[in-house]
C-alpha cells in the first residue's frame, strides 16, 4: 500500500555525510537504515522507556554508539538546546496503535500519544528530512481529534467518526510545514519470511 498526494514539493539535497537525530531510539535500527542507505553520522538519540527499570534498548545505544549522548525522556528535552541535525528519525512507540496491543490510539496518556512530543521536535530541529516507522495499526487506531468540525460529520453522507492515527501523523506534520509520503512495507519484502508490516513515513520541508 503507498500514497502520495499531488503536486509535493521538490525534496531538498541531503548533505553526502548528514546528520542525523534520532527520536524514541529503540536498539537503533532505524538509525542504521538510513545510514545503510544515505551514509552520515548519528549525533545523539533520544531514548528513554518509563516501563523498563533496566533501560535495556539504552543500553543497547551505549554499547554501540558508546560517544553519542542519549537524552533521554523525550517529554523533558528543550530542542533549541540540541545540535541540528539532517535527518531525525522516529520509531514511536506502537503499544497503543498495534493490532496486538490495547488499541488505544494517539492521545494524551498513551504511549502513542508520545508522536506529538515527536511532533514538537520536528517543529523546533526542522531537518531536512525526516524518517518514521510504525506498525500497519496506526492506519485503523484511532487519535483523539474528530475527522470532522468539533464532533460533527466528514461529508454530504453525514458520516461521523475518529480521525485514524495516521492522518493524526500527516496532519500534523502538514501544519508544521512538512510534506510526506507513506508506504506500507512488509519484512518479507526484504527476505525475511514473515510479514511483519510496517508503516514507513518521510517527510521534508515543504518549503
Amino acid at each position: 500500500m503507498h500514497h502520495r498526494a499531488p503536486e509535493r514539493a521538490a525534496r531538498p539535497r541531503i548533505p553526502s555525510h548528514p546528520r542525523i537525530g534520532s527520536l524514541c531510539s529503540g536498539y537503533g535500527g532505524l538509525d542504521i537504515a538510513v545510514q545503510d542507505l544515505l551514509g552520515g553520522e548519528v549525533l545523539w538519540h533520544c531514548q528513554y522507556d518509563p516501563d523498563d527499570a533496566d533501560q535495556h534498548a539504552a543500553r543497547i545505544l551505549a554499547h554501540h554508539w558508546p560517544h553519542v549522548p542519549n537524552y533521554g525522556d523525550i517529554t523533558r528535552v528543550d530542542w533549541s538546546t540540541v545540535p541540528p541535525v539532517d535527518i531525525l528519525t522516529a520509531g514511536f512507540p506502537c503499544g497503543d496503535v498495534s493490532l496486538a496491543g490495547r488499541l488505544a490510539g494517539i492521545m494524551p496518556g498513551t504511549r502513542s500519544g508520545i508522536w506529538a512530543h515527536v511532533a514538537h521536535a520536528i517543529r523546533i530541529l526542522h531537518p531536512k528530512l525526516v524518517v518514521i516507522e510504525n506498525v500497519r495499526g496506526l492506519l485503523s487506531a484511532p487519535a483523539t481529534r474528530s475527522m470532522g468540525g468539533g464532533d460533527g460529520p466528514v461529508d454530504d453522507d453525514r458520516r461521523t467518526g475518529p480521525l485514524r492515527g495516521l492522518g493524526a501523523v500527516l496532519g500534523d506534520l502538514a501544519s508544521i510545514g512538512f510534506d510526506a509520503e507513506w508506504k506500507v512495507h512488509r519484512a518479507s519484502d526484504a527476505g525475511a519470511p514473515h510479514r511483519r508490516e510496517r508503516v514507513l513515513i518521510i517527510a521534508w520541508p515543504a518549503a
